[in-house]
């Protein structure tokens, strides 16, 4: 009789590869996209915009770092002078400015703003792949055509969305409870708009970086989870020693309540910790142009949490934006699997032309069999 969790292995094997990925990103999007509304009421709450960072990314690395060491042993390559500048700069860049630009920006916006801006993380890390040629775009082939138009209609998805409300087409029973919440939630402490907006694009620009980066230090350094358990923890030391400089009242250091408490463990946890890892180890297997292709469907997901947990309608500008983001994303993955089979196809044939010349290199044929009988 053969042992449940045998079973549960072997039915997690059968799932296609691609589909691994699929449902590993549509997980990260739900975790993240919950991750604006939280981190703007802990702002709210006076939390300081550069402890905040330092406690995240701290729970991220404990939950990481035992999975990293057990979990890699065989896979993890000896650490060497080269590997470490890598890993400051992949702290740099993915935790240390990504996280900083982020805080500032959604704390002088809003969370829908901020979830609006990294729909540009797609077009500029399809751009950077590009042009240091981790994506191939062959726009005379079917599959190129298809990632570039998907791409841009997601993009085009997430801007409806934003910018296009509509009529109403849902509109819930909001009780004074969920309208109180939502105020709480909403742009209480806005400060400097154009600094808001600078930072959200910087933001962008630093993930969409950091994706780049990070799929072309995996193929030197294949240990996924020991990079972002490095990467967090140079991270760590940046912010800890920026923000150590400036916050000298002990006060901001101090956690003051359970709301507080519970936006760090859900962004240490859920967003640094378990998300950014499903993020790598899908870079690791398909390329930064795919991971960053699902980013859109946050928004969509941050529509959606608004209408359904706080209350707020739903309008047509809505609808129209999550369907050209589904069916951007839909165009995406199809031409990265049309690319995938074209790869595999090409590889066969150069496989069996080889073999073909060894064969014929091999054996001589019947003129030279015929010259050589009539020389003897």
């Amino acid at each position: 009789m053969a042992e449940p969790g045998s079973a549960l292995t072997n039915r997690m094997c059968a799932v296609p590869e691609r589909t691994k990925l699929q449902i590993a990103m549509t997980i990260f999007q739900f975790g993240y996209a919950g991750n604006h509304v939280i981190l703007r009421a802990a702002l709210n709450m006076g939390i300081s915009k550069l402890v905040f960072p330092v406690y995240r990314n701290i729970t991220a690395l404990l939950l990481l770092a035992p999975v990293a060491y057990f979990l890699e042993k065989k896979d993890r390559p000896a650490l060497t002078t080269s590997f470490l500048i890598q890993f400051f700069i992949l702290g740099f860049v993915g935790i240390a400015s990504n996280q900083g630009f982020y805080l500032l920006g959604l704390d002088n916006t809003s969370p829908t703003f901020a979830s609006a801006t990294e729909n540009a993380v797609p077009a500029v890390t399809f751009t950077l792949a590009t042009l240091l040629r981790l994506e191939q775009v062959h726009l005379s082939r079917k599959d190129g055509i298809a990632k570039v138009v998907g791409s841009l209609t997601s993009s085009i998805g997430a801007s409806v969305i934003t910018l296009y409300k509509g009529p109403s087409i849902y509109r819930p029973n909001s009780s004074p409870d969920q309208t109180q919440l939502l105020f709480s939630l909403g742009d209480a402490n806005v400060k400097n708009w154009t600094l808001g907006c600078i930072s959200c694009f910087g933001h962008c620009l630093c993930w969409s970086s950091w994706i780049v980066l990070q799929a072309i230090f995996l193929k030197k350094y294949p240990a996924p989870f020991s990079v972002y358990s490095f990467t967090c923890f140079f991270g760590i030391l940046q912010l800890l020693a920026v923000a150590a400089y400036i916050e000298r009242d002990p006060q901001t250091w101090q956690v003051h309540s359970g709301g507080e408490l519970f936006s760090i463990l859900y962004s240490g946890l859920v967003v640094s910790g378990i998300g950014f890892a499903i993020q790598i180890w899908v870079i690791q297997r398909g390329g930064p142009v795919f991971v960053s292709g699902y980013l859109p469907v946050q928004t969509m997901l941050v529509a959606l949490m608004a209408s359904v947990v706080l209350g707020e309608e739903f309008y047509l500008g809505g609808l129209i934006g999550a369907t050209l983001i589904i069916a951007g994303l839909y165009l995406v993955v199809w031409g990265k699997i049309e690319e995938s089979k074209f790869a595999t196809t090409k590889a066969a044939t150069s496989s069996m032309s080889e073999n073909n010349q060894a064969g014929s290199m091999g054996k001589p044929s019947l003129l030279q069999a015929l010259l050589t009988g009539f020389s003897e």
